[in-house]
């Protein structure tokens, strides 16, 4: 509620973009091609909070909430923050690929609209032994990537240092808190899931939510590094 224009345009905007690759898909009759996109989401999710993490960075300093100190925010480690951006993208579609992969060795073509898709997976057998396949696979993906983004995106956003040093900063959070980042990716998912079931519209809010949250959970965890969590940081890195 500090920032409400800038959050819920922030939201909005994934919601339209979200609704444009279903149409998108729809269009060219790759709707089964949604699921494994969906369940990747969680995969970039973080990247495309990247200004959210910069809008908490500016109210944090007391900093105006504008399109100048967004980008000024985020511009100060561009390079880095579009590199991870690189390597979370890469593994989506790794992930993607497999999963198209597993739904071509399982069905035989594709089903018709929505209604089939749904019937497919939710009324055969082959459809459960998809998702359950699916899913397990998905969750080792998951897991890696959530380990290696969940703190190392707003680290980049808050500090001049490199994607490794970001990543492994945000592998060791995970690593020395193991319980409490299985409950906030726990959550993440299920709010995730809610907000796809509105048809996207969850997303005007919850993705800001879970942006800021995000932040300030980086914030509890590095700023304030219990012995068990080292901080790697080059010597260029920005107070």
């Amino acid at each position: 509620m500090s920032a409400p224009r800038a959050s819920f345009a922030y939201g909005g905007a994934i919601t339209a973009v979200s609704l444009a690759i279903v149409a998108a898909l729809d269009g060219v009759e790759r709707l089964p091609l949604l699921l494994p996109l969906l369940a990747g989401f969680a995969l970039v999710c973080p990247w495309f909070a990247v200004g959210l993490y910069a809008i908490s960075r500016a109210l944090a300093v007391g900093q105006p909430i504008t399109l100048r100190t967004i980008a000024t925010t985020i511009g100060g480690n561009r390079d880095q923050i579009a590199l991870m951006g690189v390597l979370l993208m890469l593994i989506h579609i790794v992930w993607v690929r497999v999963a198209t992969l597993l739904f071509a060795l399982s069905f035989d073509g594709y089903p018709d609209g929505l209604a089939g898709l749904i019937d497919l997976f939710l009324r055969t057998r082959d459809g459960f032994a998809f998702l359950a396949i699916g899913t397990a696979i998905g969750a080792v993906f998951a897991t890696t990537t959530f380990a290696m983004a969940v703190v190392a995106l707003p680290i980049l956003v808050d500090r001049e240092i490199s994607v490794i040093d970001a990543v492994n900063t945000s592998v060791a959070a995970v690593s020395a808190n193991p319980v409490p980042m299985a409950l906030w990716a726990a959550i993440i998912a299920g709010t995730t899931v809610l907000s796809f079931v509105t048809g996207f519209l969850g997303l005007v809010v919850t993705m800001p939510l879970l942006g800021y949250a995000s932040w300030h959970a980086y914030r509890d965890l590095v700023s304030r590094p219990s012995p068990r969590l080292p901080l790697f940081s080059s010597s260029n890195e920005r107070t």
